[in-house]
């Protein structure tokens, strides 16, 4: 036998030879690959023909031939052999029928002799025709206890995340695990699930950690490199949970902002804030609390809220105080709403930091804010300290903006600038959108539409607001982008918040443009309140000015079951009727 160098064109095929069935297209594509990267690793072998003329027959290797030419190959290594009496027909069965393929063990052994020898893990998958991940994964085997490799080389292998669990795990730990889990004669296989879980421990990774290294060494975390992390990230994490839990609980008690606190969560993860508190999601004021406690992967989180001002409403004999007439009860209802309470709720937020914004910083006519001061005070949140009774609510606050406008003699002299930065001010104090005892109704979004407060609207298109969507509401904010909407509401809300990272997403739900029948219908009910507020006729009083306590009865009854006003029809001009 001996070698030497041919055209493949120029070698005959063996009409006798055993495999005539071809190979799958994914075998020879692979093949394919591995000669175009690194040529034939082993020549096929010829023989003579058996005529006497000149040229080879193929005895073993018909494929390598094959593909070789496929591969544009323009010489070949061959091994020359003597021809036998039954024209190679034994020799090509034992061959293909001998022939196995090397166990995933063996595979991890060759990579790494070729990693040793310089080539890359691209390299090695580009002359396999192995994918890279494929690769990685065999590569852990270096981690792998040797009892453990040999149950891999009967070809009894975990899935990748099993094998991670288990390459994961210190050698003691593994031979521990394998004693109680190895196969048996009765069951020669493993159960890796069970393996995997009884080597499974929590990691804490320091890419979640908001200590820094003296309280890692204060509380002997040591960290542990994790060798199969991106590398790009800080794969570094512990498995002493209790330690880094500490750490956090420290750090956190270290670094509470003013009007911080420390809370708990449920069982599901969810932050418990104090009774009566009102979660805030827009820009937290100068009197919120912030809430910092850990998730369920250890991970300090903070949210904001807000307590509700001191009970003095409920003690008001006249009722105005009465801050729960506001609360709207929770229906339950089919099909969902496009928007959930907690949404509603997070655009209420967002409407009032944008329409505080929009005062601060909009610019606005001296007329416009004018009007403005006149719709805040007709607001639901507003009430009069008067000598009839009434709410004291924001007393101390409105005063601190009128003080502006004094001088040190006690005289009023202000300039437009000082004039303008009150009236920005007591807007801002009593123009609310949010939904709670603050919401200032409907006059709070015609003065956010009036001074195009939408401009200020943060970007809704996050995960927590979208997530208050329906499937319909979704589906809907999905037209003007390249977004399609998926098969689940989960996939199809994901998507879109990746989308909206780079740009800005405000829900047409969340404008402040209100509704032009209810802005009608609230025109038209106070033009009539104060049109029959003018008409109500006033009890007899006697030389000093006193109500006559005996005709105070009977104008009672007149104002109270006396003939109501004509009411306008539903196309009626609201100023024609306060004209009228």
């Amino acid at each position: 036998m001996y070698l030497m160098k041919v055209d493949p064109r120029a070698l005959e095929e063996n009409p006798d030879r055993s495999r005539h069935t071809p190979a799958t297209a994914q075998a020879d594509a692979m093949m394919l690959a591995t000669i175009k990267a690194v040529g034939l690793v082993q020549p096929p072998v010829v023989v003579p023909r058996s005529d006497g003329g000149n040229g080879f027959v193929i005895d073993r290797g018909h494929r390598r031939v094959r593909l070789a030419i496929a591969a544009e190959l323009a010489e070949i290594d061959i091994l020359v052999d003597e021809p036998a009496n039954d024209n190679g027909a034994m020799r090509s069965v034992v061959e293909n029928i001998a022939r196995e393929t090397l166990n995933p063990v063996d595979q991890w052994r060759a990579i790494e002799r070729l990693v040793a020898l310089g080539w890359t893990e691209e390299g090695i998958g580009i002359a396999l025709s192995l994918p890279v991940r494929r690769i990685k994964q065999l590569r852990l085997c270096a981690n792998i206890l040797p009892a453990i490799l040999d149950q891999f080389a009967k070809g009894d292998m975990p899935n990748e995340q099993q094998l991670r669990t288990i390459a994961a795990a210190r050698q003691e730990e593994q031979k521990e695990v394998w004693k109680k889990h190895k196969p048996s004669k009765v069951d020669p296989h493993v159960t890796w699930w069970s393996v995997a879980q009884a080597l499974t421990k929590k990691r804490m990774y320091a890419n979640d950690a908001s200590f820094g290294d003296d309280l890692a060494a204060a509380y002997g975390i040591q960290w542990v490199e994790d060798l199969f992390a991106e590398g790009d990230q800080d794969g570094r994490y512990t498995t002493d949970v209790e330690a880094f839990l500490g750490a956090q609980q420290e750090w956190m008690t270290q670094n509470l902002p003013k009007r911080g606190t420390i809370a708990e969560v449920t069982n599901y993860g969810e932050v418990k804030l104090p009774p009566k508190a009102q979660r805030v999601h827009g820009k937290p004021g100068k009197a919120d609390h912030t809430a910092m406690y850990l998730d369920r992967e250890g991970r300090v989180q903070s949210v904001n809220y807000r307590m509700p001002e001191p009970p003095k409403k409920a003690k008001d004999k006249d009722g105005s105080g009465d801050a729960s007439g506001s609360d709207e009860p929770i229906v339950t209802s089919r099909p969902r709403p496009d928007v959930t309470r907690m949404g509603i709720e997070m655009i209420g937020d967002y409407r009032t930091d944008a329409l505080h914004d929009a005062l601060a910083r909009a610019p606005v006519e001296n007329d416009t804010l004018t009007a403005l001061l006149v719709l805040a005070l007709a607001g639901l949140n507003v009430s009069v300290h008067s000598g009839a009774g009434g709410g004291v609510f924001g007393m101390k606050r409105f005063a601190r903006h009128a003080v502006m406008l004094f001088d040190e003699q006690g005289k009023l002299a202000f300039d437009r600038e000082t004039l303008q930065l009150a009236a920005r001010g007591m807007l801002t104090e009593v123009l609310s959108c949010r939904e709670n005892a603050s919401n200032s109704g409907i006059v709070a979004r015609v003065a956010g539409d009036a001074i195009g407060a939408d401009r200020f609207l943060p970007n809704m298109g996050t995960d927590e607001f979208l997530s208050c969507l329906s499937r319909p509401a979704l589906e809907a904010s999905c037209a003007e982008t390249s977004v399609t909407p998926r098969q689940k509401v989960r996939e199809t809300r994901t998507a879109l918040a990746e989308h909206f990272k780079a740009e800005r997403f405000v829900h047409s739900s969340a404008l402040f443009a209100p509704d032009a029948a209810k802005l009608m219908d609230w025109l038209l009910s106070n033009t009539v309140a104060s049109h029959d507020e003018a008409e109500e006729p006033s009890a007899p009083t006697d030389q000093t000015g006193a109500v006559d306590p005996d005709e105070q009865e009977s104008v009672q009854d007149l104002s109270e079951d006396g003939p109501a006003p004509e009411e306008s029809g539903s196309d009626a001009d609201p100023y024609q009727v306060a004209a009228e």
